[in-house]
């Protein structure tokens, strides 16, 4: 993922979720909670992109038992978090601009 892709959904949203650092089914909880219910992020997307997000460098795992892994974000995570929730930002505010009266 380069900085200028825009991110699926389910990354921004997990990336969002790993604000607080947390094991997978709290994860997927918390990707519900954040969108309102919108998303149900299942265990095979969900460890999916936890291991593309690990070897890309945008979350690391903090800690690991015999049951559970809890990652964290990093600060290449952080940043990419902020950046895609600033080019979503502009996306609502050039909606606002144009007066988009359907909506």
């Amino acid at each position: 993922m380069s900085q200028n892709t825009p991110m699926t959904e389910a990354m921004y949203y997990l990336l969002l979720s790993l604000i607080h650092p947390a094991h997978g089914y709290r994860l997927m909880q918390r990707v519900s909670e954040v969108s309102m219910g919108r998303i149900s992020m299942g265990p095979g997307t969900l460890y999916g992109l936890l291991g593309k997000m690990e070897k890309e460098g945008y979350i690391r795992l903090e800690q690991q038992d015999e049951r559970r892994k809890t990652y964290s974000l990093t600060d290449l995570g952080r940043d990419a978090l902020k950046q895609e929730y600033q080019r979503l930002q502009t996306l609502v505010d050039d909606g606002r601009k144009a007066q988009v009266e359907c909506l």
